[in-house]
């Protein structure tokens, strides 16, 4: 089985205030170490949904309807790609490691998250509802695909959790003693041609 990614990217950062994907986390862009994770996770194909970082991407179709409207726009790219499997990804949670993703691909199940958490999710893509509300919630996508919840200890929890926040995102970078700078990254490589749908 083929796996793609989708980073979720969109969203307006409000709490954050700035673009969580390109802040800087230890000396690389939120967006570059989820790309990063999902290559490491075995994905042959890494887009971004929700905006241009430099990565193959799709556009939300409407931005103000939620992350769902990202996945749906990805999956005929993925389709196409002749993905059979998806990564789904939060460009907000760029501290998760490889090992933390190892027990979603190997589940058993048509897909497989975190309990209490709808990322990262991996599933089947015929798995996925095709008729998902794009302004609903992420949970439906792991609610209705029948991905089991498996369980998760505080370390990861708090990874999983990821920054919405500048604090949140102290406290990250301070677990991980990673360079507390609050530089966006330097956007190096936008432009590149991305997939348009």
């Amino acid at each position: 089985m083929s796996l793609a990614a989708v980073i979720l990217v969109g969203g307006a950062s409000s709490r954050m205030g700035a673009d969580k994907a390109v802040l800087d986390w230890g000396g690389r862009r939120a967006v570059d170490r989820t790309a990063d994770l999902a290559r490491s996770a075995g994905a042959v194909l890494v887009l971004t949904a929700g905006g241009d970082y430099g990565l193959p991407f799709v556009l939300d179709p409407s931005p103000q309807a939620g992350p769902v409207a990202g996945v749906l726009a990805a999956l005929p790219v993925l389709r196409e790609a002749g993905a059979s499997r998806l990564l789904l990804l939060a460009v907000d949670a760029p501290t998760l490691k490889a090992g933390d993703l190892a027990p979603l691909l190997q589940a058993a199940a048509p897909g497989a998250a975190f309990e209490g958490f709808p990322l990262p999710l991996v599933v089947r893509l015929e798995a996925l509802p095709r008729d998902a509300d794009p302004a609903g919630p992420l949970r439906q996508l792991t609610d209705r695909s029948g991905a089991a919840r498996l369980p998760c200890d505080a370390a990861l929890a708090r990874r999983l959790r990821g920054a919405n926040t500048p604090e949140e995102r102290q406290a990250l970078l301070a677990d991980l003693k990673l360079d507390p700078s609050t530089a966006p990254g330097s956007g190096a490589g936008r432009g590149a041609p991305g997939v348009r749908r």
